[in-house]
């Protein structure tokens, strides 16, 4: 009865009695109440193959991030963001394989959410087109490859919901077109890529091109293959849609590039990476299985598939490997570091060869070249692959002869979620084949000897189903033979197995709400800002309001109080500017040893004069902490406040912690609210206009402002905001907006930002045009060990020359928070070609920020005492590069030192350093050669 209770209260259809006992199923995984929800239960005889599908659904739901209310639900790849991702760690990869393992979700809005954000969200926009980020395409969901449409389809073939996909046809139809735009030969017919931008650096075709990183640019079976999945998609939703033109356009180009693909990528028994000159590279790759995932293929090519057993082919233990072992460069340097795909087993492959293997046995004519037991022996090694000592476990490759992971990064690579798993054994193993119309086809791939399998709380087409074999009927109390079961009725029933297909109607559900956690911060910056009484230096705060809600022993994933000196200890979350609270959800973190679940805790919000105070008409589910769960506390009437923390105790006074603390609300779909602006200019003392747009059945609105801050309304949309003179207007504190109705509260936020501006600095404390020569007013610092350059007024200028490296820190007679420097030219001189300005006290005590023009950079220098301090530098470094006529300006106010540049009239902010510095307002040259002149140099205060 727990799974009906948990279908229930989730808003699902209510269930039978489960036929399996999900608990032992599950284990030792936390918060089985998300399973029990969520995920089809599944049996089999083959233990290995079971517990790694258990295991694989916790390090899907461990990869679920929320990333605010504009984009939602992300599905990550590692345990946090990496260089090269997409905005909030996305990266688009392995987004194909999210898509197909998450299509078995109940809950859509995490796909949902997922697909909008990289067809319309932050996954579709800009990215540089750099060298290290794929220099051939400009935004991040052509990063990768990415068959993004074939997913999607894949995706509604499940959930039944065709008009998720109609209403984004124009986004599908701008991701495929993205392709051609960038990596299509028109005269070929062909696609073209990047091996590494296959996700494949470091292979056996990229390490015969003239770049073994990046790989030989070539025709590659991947993105033809990844490009005709997705036109056969498009004609698909096109169809879906009644467009039958657009639907006959797509399959006229998958039927060309089938056949393009045909004639110069199959080498008469394998699809082949060919180099853009023509050279076919002699070596098979895995890659070349990727066409059977989307059915591109004609059935006469099956005798590729011999390879796969062959063990001079991919066969291996801990297989398949990712090159041919006859390959001269098979596991060229892969034992010499990360990511070498030129033999390796590499789940990410592995996914897609099962995957194309199930379609070869169920969906094309019978062959002698590999069977359902082939299929049976790589799933079931691929399972035991997943192991590290002796416990489920997935990291980035596998050696493919030896029970060892050898790319598998501490804090890094743990549960890598690049890959599929429950999905062969749903789709694959299992055989059931989603229908794009009222049915399902169920074709299980199952050894013969397996006398029971099943699989249940499969949500489908808006439907539960239940599927399962028992030969004898001694295994699930249902009777003997192979039944399906739809909302618990029975639908089919037969004494074998077979392939069958069974008809399932649509049902249109009622849509799970909306949510908003206002707690997220998946980027860690800003607000809402996480804070605590004490923090074990391996954590920190903000990672309990993260987005994510995993329990790996990783400190990246949680805070925690241990060796804290307190007999209790709070966390508590600034959220900048109040908020309706009513729905708050804590997990506790509890590792059994020096971290344990309190035994109580109280949740108190701030009130106006600071007090801490307990929150009143709390309802608590559980009423007693538990540990590894998600414990929530609704209250009623809900709360309006800007400061929530959460307070926790433990009798032998141990130590405590969170991995996740969220505080959802749901708005009103029916309302809309936002502002006229994407931020708001503020100053201390000032005042601001602030103008809203509301729509929808409002019942009554609030602004809410930071602390100290008033808002003063003017109409029914219209606010002045004043911001006190102490207050820090750089902090980036939010405004919100809250608009309640009989739906719910919708809020919008509007950021705030300072905007430097010298009329604001009226008082002139020195300005020097250098129309005279003023040279003997300066103080000369040397904050390195170099040489002055040669300094002269002329005709307006200040120049300095050096033929060799020089530097001079020019300190000036005068006061003044902000310096203002307009160069005339730079010297072209490499590496030192540079400008400073800020703050000197003499040679060995100063904080100057930097303008590098050779390099286009900028950063900040700060020494005290001749001791180099790069905590207070705010890092490094920001790209700028100075035009002529652009003018820079230093600002030290509110405990920080601003960068700011002056193009085309505007005021740019380029670098922020957490410094107060002290000593006199400055400029400085840098130079390896050549004359830096400067225009004027001046200082202003307020």
């Amino acid at each position: 009865m727990v799974a009906a209770l948990v279908a229930t209260l989730m808003g699902v259809p209510l269930r039978e009695a489960p036929l399996l006992d999900h608990a032992a199923l599950l284990g030792d995984t936390p918060d089985k109440a998300w399973y029990e929800a969520n995920i089809p239960f599944v049996d089999v005889p083959d233990a290995a193959i079971r517990d790694t599908y258990y295991y694989r659904w916790r390090t899907f739901k461990e990869a679920l991030k929320y990333t605010g209310p504009t984009d939602g639900w992300i599905v990550s790849e590692f345990l946090g963001p990496v260089g090269y991702s997409a905005p909030f760690g996305g990266i688009d990869a392995a987004a194909g394989h999210h898509i197909y393992e998450g299509r078995w979700l109940r809950d859509q809005r995490y796909l949902d959410d997922y697909l909008d954000y990289w067809l319309t969200g932050s996954g579709s926009g800009a990215k540089p087109a750099t060298e290290d980020l794929n220099k051939n395409t400009t935004d991040w969901a052509h990063q990768y490859s990415f068959w993004a449409v074939d997913a999607a389809v894949a995706r509604a073939s499940v959930s039944g919901d065709w008009k998720f996909l109609t209403d984004r046809l124009p986004a599908l139809r701008k991701q495929y077109e993205g392709w051609k735009a960038t990596n299509f030969d028109s005269a070929k017919g062909l696609y073209w890529q990047t091996p590494v931008w296959d996700a494949m650096e470091f292979t056996a075709s990229s390490y015969q091109g003239s770049d073994p990183y990046h790989g030989g640019d070539g025709y590659r079976p991947t993105i033809n293959a990844y490009q005709y999945g997705d036109a056969k998609a498009l004609a698909a939703v096109a169809r879906k849609a009644g467009l039958t033109s657009v639907a006959a356009q797509y399959d006229a180009e998958a039927a060309r590039l089938r056949s393009a693909t045909e004639k110069a990528l199959w080498n008469g028994d394998f699809y082949k990476h060919v180099m853009l000159d023509g050279r076919v590279i002699a070596d098979r790759e895995e890659i070349g299985f990727v066409p059977w995932y989307f059915h591109m293929p004609p059935a006469a090519d099956a005798v590729a598939w011999a390879q796969l057993t062959d063990p001079q082919g991919f066969a291996a233990t801990f297989g398949p490997t990712t090159t041919e072992r006859r390959s001269p460069w098979f596991m060229h340097d892969a034992l010499t570091g990360c990511c070498r795909w030129d033999g390796p087993s590499w789940p990410f492959a592995t996914s897609q060869t099962l995957t194309a293997l199930a379609n070869q046995l169920l969906d094309y004519p019978a062959q002698s070249y590999v069977s359902v037991n082939d299929y049976i022996k790589i799933l079931h090694g691929y399972a035991l692959t997943q192991r590290k000592n002796g416990r489920p476990y997935v990291a980035e490759a596998h050696h493919p002869d030896e029970d060892r992971w050898i790319y598998d990064g501490a804090g890094h690579s743990e549960d890598y979620n690049h890959s599929t798993f429950t999905d062969l054994v749903l789709s694959g193993l299992l055989g059931i084949r989603p229908q794009a119309g009222d049915s399902i086809r169920i074709a299980p791939l199952v050894p013969a000897d397996w006398s029971r399998f099943a699989v249940e709380n499969l949500a489908y087409h808006g439907h539960d189903l239940t599927i399962l074999w028992d030969r004898d009927g001694s295994a699930y109390g249902k009777g003997s033979g192979f039944q399906v079961l739809i909302d618990g009725v029975v639908k089919l029933r037969r004494a074998t197995l077979g392939d069958v297909t069974v008809p399932v109607s649509l049902v249109d559900r009622a849509s799970q709400p909306e949510l908003v956690d206002d707690a997220a911060n998946v980027t860690e910056t800003g607000y809402p800002l996480a804070t605590a009484s004490y923090t074990w230096h391996g954590d920190t705060p903000a990672n309990a309001i993260d987005g994510q809600d995993f329990h790996l022993d990783v400190p990246s994933t949680r805070w925690t109080s241990y060796g804290s000196p307190n007999r209790s200890d709070w966390l508590a979350v600034d959220f900048g500017a109040a908020t309706v609270v009513s729905d708050v959800k804590i997990d506790f973190y509890d590792d059994g040893g020096g971290v344990r679940v309190p035994d109580s805790y109280a949740l108190q919000y701030q009130d106006a004069s600071g007090a801490w105070l307990e929150v009143t008409g709390q309802t608590r589910d559980p009423v007693t902490p538990v540990a590894r769960a998600l414990n929530r506390i609704r209250i009623s009437p809900p709360l309006t406040t800007d400061r929530l923390r959460v307070v926790m105790s433990r009798a032998d006074g141990g130590a405590v912690g969170i991995t996740a603390l969220q505080s959802w609300r749901q708005p009103d779909p029916r309302v809309t609210a936002g502002f006229t602006t994407p931020s708001l200019a503020v100053d201390a003392g000032k005042t601001v206009a602030v103008q809203a747009r509301i729509t929808g059945p409002v019942t009554r609105t609030s602004l809410q402002v930071p602390r100290g801050w008033t808002a003063r309304q003017l109409g029914a949309s219209t606010w002045q905001v004043s911001v006190p003179a102490g207050a820090d207007p750089t902090a980036g504190l939010p405004i919100r907006l809250l608009a309640w109705s009989a739906g719910g509260v919708t809020s919008a936020l509007l950021p705030t930002r300072y905007q430097f501006d010298p009329a604001n600095y009226p008082t002139v404390t020195w300005d020097d045009d250098f129309s005279a020569d003023r040279l003997a007013s300066y103080r000369i610092d040397h904050p390195a060990a170099e040489p002055s350059p040669r300094l002269a007024v002329a005709d307006g200028l200040l120049t300095a020359s050096a033929d060799a490296r020089a530097f001079a820190v020019l300190a000036a007679p005068a006061a003044g928070e902000a310096v203002i420097v307009e160069p005339a030219r730079f010297s072209g001189a490499s590496p030192e070609d540079s400008l400073f300005l800020g703050f000197s006290a003499g040679d060995r005590d100063n904080a100057l920020a930097w303008y590098n023009n050779h390099f286009g950079s900028s950063g900040v220098d700060v020494q005290a005492g001749g001791v180099s301090q790069p905590s207070s530098t705010g890092g490094c470094c920001a790209a700028f590069r100075w035009s002529p006529d652009d003018r820079f300006a230093v600002l030290s106010q509110w405990g920080k030192l601003m960068t700011w540049a002056e193009h085309d009239g505007k005021w740019a902010l380029i670098h922020t350093a957490p410094v107060s510095p002290q000593g006199s307002p400055a400029f400085g040259l840098r130079l390896d050669g050549g004359t830096i002149a400067l225009d004027r140099v001046t200082l202003r205060s307020r």
